[in-house]
């Protein structure tokens, strides 16, 4: 089937209050591997910092999944199911992420590694990652993964294709970063056309600004029937907003805030609200991700793991005194209360 027509995009995107929300882990989980794995998934966790989203007015949440959490397939849909029931409970609609070029490049199954103290998002993994990326790029549909990574896309969007809980589908998140750059369009172009031959009844996106390469950007603002980009630096908030309004369709800004950058709820919010564009801050509770560390220790990373320096207990996870993503404290507790306080203030206004 083919794309949405930007009618029917635009009747859909009316139907919906603004949507605003963050992007999801929870403080136990250290990449996406870790929220949905048996041994990890932390129900009555996710239940109290989904709470919490809710307290600050969210009515929305983008949350990554992985190809390799398919492999069990019945237990991963049973988890999903739990978390999307918990979501439903406190009228939040989940925005559901399948591919991510962002971070570590070798997922495994299994346990997952420690914090690297002081480090932004130190275990995040990518889906499905380097290797398997530039394994497609080279040998196209003769790639020994390609059926499996099909059936993750096709079988996950037939079995919640209608689910009423479910917001809508990001194909893949920041193709082309990491250094992957043009590999990935080749996996890219693979997931549209799987997505594109179940056509979920929820609509379907890939970022624009947050890809990297300008064919991959071309062939989101192709298939997207919702546009969806990322601004992390306030100062361009408003030029990109401008700029994306040509394909008069809606606009969903789904990563923003980096306080350092002056991408603050303060200075965001009110021109998101304004717009009427959905958006989703990175971060809600700080944990085992760190990602109120800002990107530049990200450089720090080899050296801190040659000296050992991982988090043995998550009470030992250190705080930054400017925190660059995230808003509370794994006791509920704000960073900043003057900006919990807007936050609430600005979510509760009326359309």
């Amino acid at each position: 089937m083919s794309r949405w027509s930007k009618e029917k995009s635009n009747q859909w995107y009316e139907q919906h209050n603004w949507l605003v929300g963050c992007n999801y882990l929870p403080s136990n989980a250290i990449n996406q591997l870790e929220m949905f794995q048996q041994e990890t998934f932390d129900v009555e966790l996710n239940k109290k910092e989904l709470t919490w989203a809710k307290q600050l007015g969210f009515n929305s949440v983008r949350v990554y999944l992985h190809d390799l959490l398919w492999s069990d397939s019945k237990g991963f849909s049973e988890r999903l199911n739990i978390f999307l029931d918990i979501c439903e409970t406190l009228e939040i609609k989940p925005l559901l992420v399948l591919f991510d070029d962002c971070h570590r490049p070798y997922p495994k199954l299994g346990k997952q590694p420690k914090p690297v103290y002081g480090i932004h998002n130190s275990g995040w993994k990518q889906s499905p990652g380097v290797a398997i990326v530039n394994g497609v790029f080279e040998e196209k549909l003769k790639h020994p993964e390609i059926n499996r990574l099909k059936r993750f896309v096709q079988e996950i969007l037939t079995n919640f294709g209608d689910d009423k809980r479910i917001l809508m589908w990001d194909i893949y998140n920041e193709p082309g970063q990491f250094g992957n750059g043009d590999k990935s369009l080749t996996l890219l172009d693979l997931a549209w056309q799987w997505a594109d031959e179940v056509r979920p009844s929820q609509p379907l996106t890939s970022c624009l600004d947050g890809s990297v390469g300008d064919e991959i950007i071309k062939l989101n603002a192709s298939k997207s029937d919702i546009i969806s980009f990322h601004t992390y630096e306030g100062e361009k908030l408003q030029g990109t907003i401008n700029k994306l309004k040509v394909y008069e369709r809606p606009l969903i800004c789904t990563e923003y805030m980096a306080r350092e950058f002056g991408s603050t709820f303060e200075f965001s919010l009110p021109i998101f609200k304004e717009n009427r564009i959905g958006c989703y801050n990175w971060g809600l509770v700080a944990g085992k991700s760190q990602t109120h560390f800002g990107w530049s220790t990200i450089l720090d990373l080899h050296k801190m793991k040659e000296q050992g320096k991982f988090v043995e207990d998550e009470d030992e996870i250190p705080e930054p005194n400017i925190w660059f993503h995230d808003i509370l404290r794994k006791d509920g507790t704000a960073y900043n209360n003057r900006e919990v306080d807007f936050i609430k203030k600005i979510t509760a206004r009326k359309e």
